[in-house]
This record gives structure tokens, sequence and C-alpha cells, in this order.
């Protein structure tokens, strides 16, 4: 445990078994929001989510961190700012998104977008970071991208796709404030988003939906408590430990893998049927995973980081 709460900034590949729990989790989202909305409004579900996965992390922040009569060390202003950034970005407009979307989209278009945040984080991190992404990683996540779109059009396409978009940016925008926030305790950094970003969710869902839902099923209970602990706290820790130890790039192009993720639990799980050309995505998907992996052994430069977070 403590490698994951105390990890800096440092130079090495990706952790190939985290990135898979983190899209098994992630992969999940959509069926537990699905089961979970039974007559419940969206934005106050996913309100609850963001501050019981915030919860969990401070209570285990207490834990792990926590020295009797140790002083708490002070974070700047800037630093507070760019966590209320990152918790309105990678939480807020993230979450908010995908559970609107999700009540009217079925699959589709929307599976790419909401999970297209291998792009788009290319030129930003570049930029930004001065990672400059190797020809391979950049021709494996368009081949990525291009598995996903066999996936996803012969299922077709729904409402919502501005949506499911925004969450990816929302996500993008979240990953690429977090590598820039490495001095901060990654498991106070994960409570703090949560429950900054759950607060505006609340104003949010009071605004649009009116007062909290009463009297939640059972059912909305569990999906709620899994997604929340299993599918959120657990993942966008593992994630920002990620985000530390490898390049962005390298990192993001893991989340193509999600959709296959949820393809396959909709097999197992839902009893659903898969097509030829769902198989031939899926296969597409992880030669790109693959690609993505070997090209991250072969050289590593190390990850220099511009200003001070």
């Amino acid at each position: 445990m403590s490698d994951v709460v105390r990890v800096g900034v440092s130079k090495g590949g990706v952790r190939p078994w985290r990135m898979v729990v983190i899209a098994i989790a992630w992969g999940s989202c959509f069926p537990l929001l699905d089961w979970g909305l039974d007559g419940v409004s969206a934005l106050w579900f996913v309100t609850w989510r963001a501050i019981v996965a915030g919860l969990v992390l401070w209570a285990l922040g207490a834990t792990v961190n926590w020295t009797p009569g140790a002083p708490s060390p002070q974070m700047r202003l800037g630093t507070w700012a760019l966590i209320g950034v990152l918790a309105l970005m990678n939480v807020t407009v993230s979450f908010a998104a995908m559970a609107t979307s999700s009540t009217g989209i079925a699959t589709g278009m929307a599976t790419v977008l909401a999970n297209s945040q291998a792009l788009l984080v290319v030129l930003p991190a570049w930029a930004l970071f001065g990672e400059r992404p190797r020809t391979a990683e950049i021709a494996a996540v368009v081949f990525g991208v291009g598995g996903l779109l066999i996936i996803a059009v012969p299922s077709g396409g729904g409402q919502g796709y501005g949506l499911a978009l925004l969450a990816a940016v929302g996500v993008t925008a979240g990953a690429l404030l977090a590598r820039r926030l490495t001095d901060v305790d990654v498991l106070k950094l994960g409570y703090w988003q949560f429950l900054v970003g759950g607060a505006a969710l609340a104003v949010l869902a009071g605004v649009i939906d009116g007062p909290p839902t009463v009297g939640m099923s059972a059912r909305s209970w569990v999906a709620l408590s899994v997604l929340a602990v299993g599918g959120t706290a657990l993942p966008y820790l593992l994630w920002f430990v990620e985000l530390r130890r490898a390049s962005i790039t390298a990192v993001t192009s893991w989340t193509l893998l999600v959709p296959v993720v949820g393809l396959a639990l909709g097999v197992v799980v839902v009893g659903e049927r898969v097509a030829l050309a769902e198989l031939l995505g899926a296969a597409t998907v992880v030669t790109a995973l693959a690609i993505v992996a070997v090209a991250g052994r072969i050289t590593t430069r190390p990850q220099h980081i511009r200003g001070d977070g």
C-alpha cells in the first residue's frame, strides 16, 4: 500500500495489472448506473457516488497517513485552486455528463466518444509536460480507436453524443491537472477532488432536479455502494498513481480497454450476443494496447514537468 499512497513522479512504464483493474472497474460503471437508476435522479445518484468515494478515501488516508502529533502539511492557494478545477472537471463535469448521457444512449458511437481521452490528451501532454509521444504510440491509439468504431458502429447511435464527449474532455483535463499536482499526497488529492466535486454536483442536482431523492430501493443502494467504492474510489486511486509513473499518453491509451470490458460484461452478466464485428473490434483494441505496452518498454526518458505544480 505504501508505494501506492506515497508514489511521486518517476520514470517508468505502465503497470498493466493496475490498468486492467481500472478498465474492469470503469467498464462496469455504465451497467451499475443502469442498474442503480431505478426511479432515481441521475444527478443525485452520481452526487452520492462522488461523496461516498471521497469519504472512503478520506478514511483510508486517515488510517494510512495519520500520525499522532504530526502537523498536516500546508498547501498553497494555487494548489487548492488546481484541486478545485480538477474536482470540477474530473468529477462534476465528467460524472454529470456520463450519468445524463446514460439515460439516452444505448451503446454506439457514444462508447467511442466517452473513451476518446486517449486521443484528446496527446497534444496537451506534449505542450504542458514535454511528453512527446512516440510514433508507435500515436499509431496504436488511432488503431485502437478504429477498433472501438468497429465495435460501436453496428450497434447504432442514440442521443447524447455531446455529453459523452464532454465526459471524455473532463477526464482528459483531470489527467492533465493530476499530473501537475504531484506534490500532493495521492490519497488527499483523491478525496478532495471527490468531496469538492460532489458538493458542486449537489448544487447542480438541486437546481435541476430539486431536493435529493428519498427512499432509494435496496437495489439502488447496492449499486451505489459498489460503484462508489469498487468503480470509483479504488480505480481513481490507481489512476492517479499510474499518471505519476508513466507518460500520460501511455496511461490514457489503456482506457481504450474500457468498452471492451463493457462488451465482455454484457456477454457474461446480461447474456448479450456478440457479433463478429464486435469480436474483431475487441481484438483490434487489444492489439493496439499491446503495441503501446511494447513501445513503453523500448526506451524511457525522464519525465520533466514544467512549473512547480
